[in-house]
């Protein structure tokens, strides 16, 4: 596997100033047609936005919560939220240019995450959730050790704060991965 060092990235934990660019980058991966040349996209799913500056800020300055910038050559290339959760850690917010996306840097990115939140907070599991029509995304999840766990909750339809659904069957599952190899 790749480390960050030899992909050129600087990880680094989001500071108010960054707020406006993340949201920028969130949106680009996931909602209109700019996501489209992603494959992470949900602008067929989901119209309207996907975040903003309130939802990014709160992440930024929440306790027990990281918002990990990735930036390429001094450039915002990706993010990622970790919250510590008791044992486990939460993956969230998970964005990638999509210019830049199927080249393998969302890899190296949620390997980083997933050491992080392993060595600083001594998390055992990673959980996240995702879009359970997503097949596609949980798929390359799945390939990277997450397991559907069929818990799920309900899509918040009627809050725009999280996109304008285009279809009646949004749920999240929860996906989630052991961070620590069992004993044999």
């Amino acid at each position: 596997m790749e480390t960050a060092a030899a992909t050129g990235l600087t990880f680094r934990d989001a500071v108010d100033s960054d707020v406006e660019a993340l949201v920028a980058l969130v949106e680009s991966a996931y909602r209109g047609d700019s996501s489209r040349s992603g494959w992470t996209t949900e602008a067929d799913i989901l119209e309207g936005q996907r975040t903003d500056a309130e939802g990014v800020r709160a992440v930024v300055e929440a306790p027990g919560s990281r918002l990990l910038t990735v930036e390429r050559d001094g450039v915002l290339v990706a993010c990622c939220q970790l919250e510590r959760r008791g044992d486990h850690a939460y993956f969230g917010m998970f964005a990638v240019s999509p210019v830049l996306q199927g080249g393998g840097l969302g890899k190296v990115i949620i390997a980083e995450a997933e050491r992080t939140v392993r060595e600083v907070w001594g998390a055992t599991e990673m959980h996240m959730t995702v879009i359970s029509v997503r097949e596609e995304l949980i798929a390359w999840y799945e390939r990277r050790g997450y397991r559907r766990t069929g818990r799920m909750t309900p899509f918040p339809y009627g809050d725009e704060r999280f996109g304008v659904p285009q279809r009646d069957d949004l749920r999240f599952e929860l996906l989630v991965k052991p961070l620590v190899e069992p004993l044999v």
